[in-house]
């Protein structure tokens, strides 16, 4: 799904970099991609993705 329409960043690209590269926040998220630097309205979307995304892999390191 597409967070943010004006640059055509995925989910899934979010997630990939929460999960190599520990993105934990909008802020570092920025530092890799462009997100959220023209209208802001993914901003919300985007935050949701990183925190899904830890919630995610913090459930399944608990499993194993």
């Amino acid at each position: 799904m597409y967070v943010c329409l004006c640059r055509g960043i995925t989910d899934k690209q979010i997630a990939a970099l929460v999960q190599e590269k520990g993105v934990g926040s909008v802020r570092e998220l920025k530092a890799h991609l462009d997100v959220s630097t023209d209208c802001g309205i993914c901003v919300k979307a985007a935050k949701q993705v990183i925190d899904d995304t830890i919630i995610d892999e913090s459930l399944f390191q608990n499993v194993g």
